[in-house]
């Protein structure tokens, strides 16, 4: 099974995690793809049911692939988020890429980086043609691909042991103001994936199972595609979902984070996210430093100065200076501001271990032969800064600066999870959410190791400032990765991916 992943990394990171549930429940063998630029492969909304085409998103995401093999670029989300454990856990199998498309296509995919131009020509057009099969625009091939082209303005993708939600219809549908306006005639149905695409279903025979887009969000009290939950009587399906709530960087990352807060920073630290350059997000830059203004003058009142703040954004370190990010650097008597670059010691050496580690090559059959193999001998160092960014914020041992930190977690707008306490483990979660629109301070408790996905798993918009404060030193039990903070790369107010 493949799909298309799209948007940036972190939308990558949770359509993954959605691939491996789904792969799981239909018993198939997952094709891990690479991690794309930022927004080099777009979806669309949802809510408006304007949305690429499964067969067009799923080309573009193969020349996008093929893109990245040609500049070095290519790296696997198995190499920078650690699936290992549930692999060696047997609750799903995966492939790379990389070594499917030689076996399945028999293309080597070293070749496509020649730059003979006679070899190209007979490469690219091999190529071609299996990114064609593989996209679906051959159609359906019996025993060999089955191309699934219902997408959100159609389906919603549930699962049911007793399968009963099957082919009924899903809460949200388009209303008659965009029905009049943009002339269509969807319907959304609510669909079991286990018994539409799984054992005795047309689509079992297929070699091949291939997916659009399988992002999703809430919306209007529905999902906007996959709608897959705990299913209470499914003990293997409830161990997967438990497994991929918190997916772990891979050490290379995790340990530069970890040098970088107890070497650089060495105290408890505010971290702050702010995209502020793309999409909605840079029409939105005064009520994002509002919010960061108004927290940190009420951490002034409370605590020793100066302030630590690791800031990561998306806002060049030469554009600071009229910006309140400029303010606070030059405020070294309240403040002390940290930051990475992608040319630092530490994130350089973090991407040279992550190349060597080759982790993405190592789960399929008899692949001890291929570890250290590398397509492509022009490959560049993989751009890690945002990885070990998140890995500085998400405050994962225990041991981290004294086990008290402060950290980010990002929240989605429009969802309001009322969570109870976490008992004697009581951990206060103080939540600030930076847009203009919201600018109502949210307290919420944990209330149990199991469900804290709902609290911090959650997705962000313009932009978001936690703090979060260890009472007891649980850190180890309450995050074991950055995945569990990871945000969602962009929905507005109206559940669109931006």
């Amino acid at each position: 099974m493949w799909y298309a992943p799209h948007s940036g990394f972190n939308n990558q990171l949770l359509e993954f995690k959605r691939a491996v549930l789904i792969a799981g429940i239909l018993n198939r063998t997952l094709v891990v793809p690479p991690v794309l630029d930022h927004h080099a492969v777009a979806l669309g909304s949802c809510p408006k049911f304007r949305v690429v085409e499964p067969n067009d998103i799923r080309i573009s995401v193969w020349d996008h692939v093929i893109e990245l093999l040609q500049g070095g670029r290519y790296i696997s989300i198995a190499e920078v988020i650690d699936i290992s454990s549930l692999v060696s856990s047997g609750l799903v199998r995966v492939i790379d890429l990389r070594d499917f498309v030689s076996i399945w296509c028999g293309i080597s995919l070293d070749l496509a980086c020649y730059n003979d131009s006679m070899l190209q020509s007979s490469v690219s057009k091999s190529l071609k043609q299996c990114g064609s099969l593989l996209a679906g625009f051959h159609g359906n091939i019996e025993k060999c691909i089955y191309a699934i082209n219902e997408d959100c303005r159609t389906t919603v993708w549930t699962y049911h042991v007793d399968g009963h939600e099957d082919g009924i219809l899903d809460s949200f549908q388009p209303n008659d103001q965009l029905k009049q306006k943009k002339k269509i005639s969807y319907v959304r149905r609510r669909r079991d994936v286990f018994r539409a695409l799984g054992p005795g279903s047309e689509v079992e025979s297929a070699s091949m199972l291939a997916f659009g887009s399988l992002f999703s969000a809430p919306y209007k009290g529905s999902e906007s595609y996959v709608d897959i939950h705990e299913s209470r009587q499914d003990q293997r399906f409830l161990s997967l979902m438990e497994k991929i709530k918190f997916l772990p960087y891979v050490p290379e990352v995790m340990n530069a984070g970890k040098e970088f807060a107890k070497a650089t920073i060495n105290a408890p630290f505010l971290c702050a996210q702010l995209r502020l350059l793309d999409g909605q997000f840079k029409n939105h830059h005064k009520a994002t430093f509002d919010g960061l203004r108004q927290k940190l003058e009420s951490l002034m009142q409370k605590g020793p100065l100066p302030i630590h703040i690791f800031v990561m954004t998306d806002l060049p370190r030469n554009n600071w200076t009229d910006t309140y990010l400029g303010d606070l650097t030059n405020d070294a008597h309240n403040y002390k501001v940290h930051f990475l670059r992608e040319d630092d010691h530490l994130v350089i050496q973090a991407a040279k271990k992550l190349t060597t580690a080759g982790y993405g090559q190592r789960f399929i059959p008899n692949s001890v032969s291929r570890i250290g193999k590398k397509y492509c001998s022009n490959q560049r160092l993989p751009d890690v800064l945002l990885y070990v960014e998140q890995a500085v914020c998400s405050c994962e041992d225990d041991n981290f600066v004294e086990n008290h930190f402060y950290r980010m977690a990002l929240n989605l707008i429009g969802i309001n999870k009322k969570i109870d306490e976490l008992g004697e483990r009581k951990v206060l979660h103080l939540s600030y959410v930076l847009d203009g629109r919201l600018k109502e301070k949210r307290r919420n408790n944990l209330s149990n190791i199991r469900d804290q996905n709902d609290a911090i798993d959650l997705r962000t918009t313009w932009g978001v400032l936690t703090l979060c404060l260890d009472l007891l030193g649980l850190m180890g039990a309450l995050s074991t990765s950055p995945a569990s903070i990871a945000s969602q790369e962009g929905i507005n107010s109206r559940g669109e991916v931006v």
